[in-house]
């Protein structure tokens, strides 16, 4: 990460990573999911299901992208494991889910510097498949409410989006971007109000020794996989837990 880059996780909560998919990455994996979920007969429903890191090779990669990785080997610690992941694929006039999260919830949701450097409970690389623009709807977020003391009195009507507040954002993003953001941070989903899909795939990472899932992965789904990949796909632990990114034997 860049100094412009910590400041501004640190000061917002999450982060935007500019064309980490190609145009042809994100046009495969469309492909891929248009036949998981054909559209033919159904043109309205949310569509979420778990494990999308099973579609095939494409989305199997993105269990430690290699831009990606990086950053969350910096905001987490190198004892990153993935997990869970799933995907929100929303069409026109879909709801969304309020505002939810924050540093005050119980479990794996917490920010924390310290001696110059970030750690963070539960954190989410979402990638984009499709485009969304400013008022299209999709990810909102309260910046820089990953440190906010005062979360009690954060309206019920503003948590539910039934009340816009300023400081409640909807970043605007292009197919191929990821977004990073720690759990720790106020975050919901608008109702998606743009004419084309929203394709999001969310790949959500812990700290070596904790998990927010107990549903572990099991690596005999996978196929073939790296020794890093395997690495980031096991359970949590505190035991002799080698870190992600050590250099392939």
């Amino acid at each position: 990460m860049t100094n412009e880059e910590k400041f501004t996780f640190d000061l917002e909560g999450y982060l935007i990573i500019k064309n980490v998919l190609t145009p042809d990455e994100v046009a495969e994996m469309n492909e891929i999911a248009d036949r998981v979920f054909p559209r033919e007969d159904d043109k309205t429903g949310t569509h979420r299901t778990s494990r999308v890191s099973l579609w095939g090779d494409p989305f199997k990669r993105l269990i430690d992208q290699p831009t990606v990785l990086p950053y969350l080997v910096e905001l987490l610690g190198p004892y990153v494991r993935l997990d869970h992941d799933y995907c929100i694929f929303m069409m026109e006039g879909d709801q969304g889910g309020r505002l939810h999260g924050g540093p005050d919830v119980v479990g794996d949701h917490w920010y924390k510097y310290r001696d110059a450097v970030m750690r963070n409970g539960l954190t989410v690389a979402t990638y984009f498949l499709s485009d969304a623009a400013e008022g299209d709807g999709g990810f909102a977020c309260i910046p820089g409410s990953h440190k906010s003391n005062l979360l009690k009195n954060l309206p019920q009507a503003v948590r539910s989006f039934e009340r816009p507040a300023h400081y409640v954002v909807q970043p605007a993003v292009e197919a191929g971007d990821v977004l990073i953001f720690t759990e720790a941070l106020v975050h919901g989903t608008m109702t998606w109000r743009s004419k084309h899909e929203r394709r999001s795939l969310l790949y959500k990472y812990s700290p070596g020794h904790s998990a927010w899932s107990n549903n572990y992965y099991d690596l005999s789904q996978f196929g073939e996989l790296t020794e890093q990949q395997k690495r980031v796909l096991m359970p949590p632990s505190i035991g002799r837990r080698p870190p992600v990114m050590e250099r392939e034997s």
